[in-house]
């Protein structure tokens, strides 16, 4: 079993836990940056990526009754050093002239990338969650604050990576 990197840099990062498919295949898409990716295609591969975790017990797929919405959450033996990771040469668009601190920068934005849209992702689950259970405002709220703080937190991430990218862009022009 060998995991597609983009996956597996997705369901690494610390803060994700109980996503979709869905959130997954838009944060696969953003990290991707390729405007020909069709995302029902994104998102079969993307599923059964999941699914080789799944059965490996990695992960556990959580199945809403109200929705029929599936979560995948991770298990205790869930280990990201020891996920295996499928090798391949077009990982990136990163241009061979680039320096290692702009691809580095580029590698750094695309993971903030990805978490920020499953921030959003966690953010919506919260808001469904309310309006399904009303009852239980006390114990969303302050789970959806800090998913909306951690939103705000790394959006200001994204944006000082970019404006340093299009500083350095603009200094290579001159």
């Amino acid at each position: 079993m060998k995991l597609d990197i983009f996956v597996a840099q997705i369901i690494t990062a610390p803060n994700v836990d109980h996503f979709t498919t869905s959130d997954v295949r838009s944060a696969y898409i953003a990290l991707k940056n390729d405007p020909t990716i069709d995302p029902i295609v994104i998102r079969r591969k993307v599923y059964a990526e999941l699914l080789k975790l799944e059965k490996k017990g990695w992960l556990k797929k959580l199945i809403s009754n109200k929705k029929g919405l599936t979560r995948f959450s991770k298990t205790k033996l869930f280990d990201a050093n020891k996920l295996p990771i499928e090798k391949t040469n077009n990982t990136s668009k990163i241009k061979p002239a680039e320096s290692d601190k702009q691809q580095h920068l580029i590698m750094k934005l695309n993971h903030y990338k990805a978490e920020l849209l499953l921030n959003i992702g966690e953010a919506e689950a919260y808001k469904e969650l309310y309006t399904e259970f009303p009852e239980l405002v006390d114990e969303i709220q302050p789970q959806y604050n800090k998913a909306r703080d951690n939103n705000t937190k790394i959006l200001g991430k994204i944006r000082a990576i970019e404006g340093l990218l299009q500083q350095n862009n603009t200094l290579e022009k001159i």
